[in-house]
């Protein structure tokens, strides 16, 4: 087919212009995101420097780590009426009961699984979605889990405003973690456990790690460093003594 002169010029014009919207797009999109990793950076960085390097306790040392702290907009993911305390040391309210843990404990427990670019990792207790953006920053493939209705709808924005898309959320009971997706390499718990859940133990791979609290909700917890040797036998050290949220149980639910 002849293409007339006067309209191949159009097509080739029209072509040009969403060439050029596309990149536009694309360039607003990146800006976007430097935006939000420049806002309030002063602040993030002397959370790193001060509370993830010092204070006489375990140091934060992975540089993964500690450029995950330092690029994610910690405040992004917490109500409005409380970002003012989006970089103190201490966890902070996000409704339903629920909170986001100090950034120590979020740096703390990051570090403690090792890992690598590439791996799988299950969070359960996605809460506001924060220490899934950290976990995004070092790999691809995460996966989170929330009851809450509530927390799964406000993660999930927080997440997709902030261009985390790679991240799949899921909403639904933590006990039972993701079978359809097992197995992983990683798993965190970000909620207190009375027990090692069986089935999460099920789904982390051989050579693998979890990091959980576990205690009562009222007592002081142990965050355990659990490892799945390639037999599938289990081994538990303390990292620290903490105090979390208990992990709730049931269908998903809309609030306390």
């Amino acid at each position: 087919m002849i293409i007339p002169l006067n309209k191949l010029v159009l097509l080739v014009l029209l072509g040009s212009l969403w060439i050029g919207t596309t990149v536009s797009l694309a360039g607003a999109e990146s800006a976007d995101l430097a935006s939000n990793t420049a806002e309030r950076f002063h602040e993030r960085r002397m959370m790193v420097e001060t509370q993830l390097q010092g204070r006489g306790r375990e140091a934060i040392t992975d540089k993964t780590v500690l450029d995950a702290m330092l690029k994610v907009p910690r405040h992004r993911f917490i109500p409005e009426n409380n970002r003012r305390l989006a970089y103190s040391d201490g966890p902070v309210p996000i409704g339903q009961g629920q909170t986001i843990s100090q950034p120590y404990i979020v740096a703390l427990m990051t570090q403690a699984l090792a890992l690598k670019p590439g791996m799988k990792v299950l969070e359960v207790g996605t809460g506001s979605g924060y220490q899934a953006a950290i976990l995004s920053e070092i790999t691809p493939y995460v996966f989170t889990i929330e009851l809450l209705r509530t927390l799964y709808e406000f993660s999930k924005k927080n997440l997709t405003d902030l261009g985390y898309h790679e991240i799949r959320c899921h909403k639904g009971d933590g006990y039972y973690g993701r079978p359809e997706y097992a197995p992983f390499d990683r798993i965190i718990v970000t909620c207190a456990a009375l027990h090692i859940p069986p089935p999460l133990m099920e789904q982390l791979t051989p050579g693998g790690k979890m990091i959980i609290p576990v205690g009562g909700q009222f007592e002081t917890q142990r965050l355990l460093l659990v490892s799945k040797d390639l037999e599938g036998n289990r081994r538990s050290e303390t990292v620290t003594l903490v105090r979390f949220v208990p992990l709730l149980r049931g269908a998903p639910q809309d609030d306390l």
